[in-house]
C-alpha cells in the first residue's frame, strides 16, 4: 500500500469519526443541558411569584421578628452570664461524648393499632389501674381497656412486652390512638389545662411513612369539650404554617367553646446562645407558636363561681427560649411557665404526649414512648 492510499484512508477514518462526535452531540445535548446548569453555569433567580401561603408567613416573620430578635437576646446573656449557657470558644474547650439515642424497638403505635380488635371491657370494670409494687408487668389488656396509674411520690418501673418504662410520681397515661380515648372519658376526670401537639399534616411528612398525621377534621373530633373543666386552659401547639395557625384560631377554639386569649413564641437556640436557624431563613425559623385559649363559660357559671378564685392575665407573645431536646420533636414542658394561669392543684393533660410528666395526665398511641429505660442514665451514688 502506497503513501497516497495510506493518506486517503486516514482521511476516510477522520471524517467518519467527526460524523460520529456531530451525531452523538447532536443526540446527548438535550440530555446534558440540565447537568451543564446544575454543575457549571450559575443557578437562575427564582422567577416564580411567591404563592399565597408564603407571603402570610412573610407577613407574620415581619410582624414578630423584632420581637423575637429583642426578646430573646435579653434572656440568652442572662443564660450566658448565669451560666445556663456558654460561649462558643467555652464549648470549644470542653470534650463532650457525641449522645448515641436507643434504637426505636417499642412499636407502641402498632400496639395501638393491634388494640383495636381486642374485646374491652365493660363500663363497670374499667377501672383506673393503680400500680401498688415496683416493676409491675401490665398485660396488653389492663393497658388498653383502663388508665394506668402511679399514685407514688416515687418513680416506679413497669414491664410492657418485655419492655421496661419508667412512671413519674403522681403520674397517669392511656396509651391508645384516637379512635379509643373512651377509657379517658369512662373516669368522668374533667382538666384544668389541656396541652395539645397534633400530628399536623404537612408535605415532609406525606412523603414520609416515618410518622402519621391527622386531617383538620380529625383534629376537631378530639373531645376536648368532654374533658375540659370550667375556664380550662388549652394551649395547642402549631407549626409556623400560617394555615395552621388560622385554623386553630378561626375553626378549632370556636368548635370547641375555646376563646383565643393569648400567643405564645418557643425559641430554639443552642447551647452557645445562637439560633438553631439563622432568623430570615426562608426555609426554617428557629421558632414555633403556641395558642392559648379558655373555655368559655356561660353566664350562670360564671356568677356562680368562687369570688376568691382569681386568674391572672395571660400575656400575649411571652417568649420561652430553650435548648431543644435532641429527640425529634420534642416540645420543652410547659408545666412551670402554666402553673401561674391556672388554680393550685389543678388537674393536667397532654394530649399527644410521647412522655409523661409528675402530677399530669398523658395520653397518645406512643405515651410512653420516651419512658422506656434506655433513655435514661442511672446516676452514680457520691461514696
Amino acid at each position: 500500500m502506497n503513501f497516497t492510499s495510506i493518506m486517503s484512508l486516514v482521511v476516510v477514518k477522520a471524517g467518519l469519526l467527526l460524523f460520529t462526535l456531530i451525531l452523538f452531540t447532536w443526540i446527548l445535548c438535550p440530555l446534558l443541558e440540565p447537568l451543564l446548569h446544575l454543575f457549571l453555569l450559575p443557578k437562575r433567580k427564582r422567577c416564580v411569584a411567591f404563592n399565597q401561603g408564603e407571603l402570610d408567613a412573610m407577613e407574620y416573620h415581619r410582624k414578630i421578628r423584632g420581637l423575637i430578635l429583642d426578646g430573646s437576646s435579653q434572656l440568652i446573656q442572662e443564660g450566658l452570664t448565669s451560666g445556663f449557657l456558654h460561649s462558643c470558644s467555652e464549648k470549644l474547650n470542653k470534650c463532650s461524648e457525641p449522645i448515641t439515642l436507643p434504637l426505636d424497638t417499642c412499636n407502641l403505635s402498632e400496639l395501638c393499632e393491634m388494640a383495636k380488635h381486642l374485646p374491652f371491657l365493660n363500663e363497670t370494670e374499667l377501672q383506673t389501674l393503680q400500680l401498688m409494687e415496683d416493676d409491675t408487668s401490665v398485660t396488653e389488656q389492663d393497658l388498653f381497656s383502663r388508665i394506668v396509674e402511679n399514685t407514688s411520690s416515687f418513680t416506679k418501673i413497669i414491664t410492657l412486652m418485655g419492655q421496661k418504662y419508667l412512671l413519674p410520681p403522681k403520674s397517669s397515661f392511656l396509651l391508645s390512638d384516637i379512635s379509643c380515648m373512651h377509657p379517658l372519658l369512662n373516669c368522668k376526670k374533667t382538666y384544668d389545662v389541656i396541652v395539645i401537639d397534633p400530628p399536623w399534616q404537612n408535605k415532609s411528612v406525606k412523603r414520609s411513612n416515618r410518622y402519621s398525621y391527622l386531617s383538620p377534621l380529625q383534629i376537631k373530633q378530639i373531645p376536648v369539650p368532654k374533658l375540659a373543666a370550667p375556664s380550662c386552659l388549652v394551649v395547642t401547639w402549631v407549626t409556623n404554617r400560617q394555615k395552621h395557625l388560622r385554623f386553630v384560631k378561626e375553626e378549632l377554639y370556636p368548635s370547641w367553646s375555646v376563646e383565643v386569649v393569648a400567643e405564645w413564641h418557643w425559641v430554639k437556640i443552642t447551647s452557645s446562645g445562637e439560633f438553631v436557624f439563622p432568623l430570615d431563613s426562608p426555609h426554617k425559623k428557629p421558632y414555633e407558636g403556641l395558642i392559648l385559649g379558655r373555655v368559655r363559660e356561660k353566664a350562670a357559671l360564671l356568677l356562680s363561681r368562687n369570688a376568691d378564685v382569681k386568674e391572672l392575665p395571660i400575656p400575649d407573645h411571652k417568649l420561652i427560649v430553650s435548648v431543644p431536646c435532641t429527640l425529634h420533636s420534642h416540645k420543652p414542658p410547659l408545666a412551670e411557665v402554666l402553673k401561674d394561669y391556672i388554680k393550685p392543684e389543678g388537674e393536667c393533660l397532654e394530649l399527644f404526649a410521647r412522655n409523661l410528666q409528675p402530677g399530669w395526665t398523658s395520653w397518645g398511641n406512643e405515651v410512653l414512648k420516651f419512658q422506656h429505660m434506655d433513655y435514661f442514665v442511672a446516676l452514680k451514688s457520691k461514696s
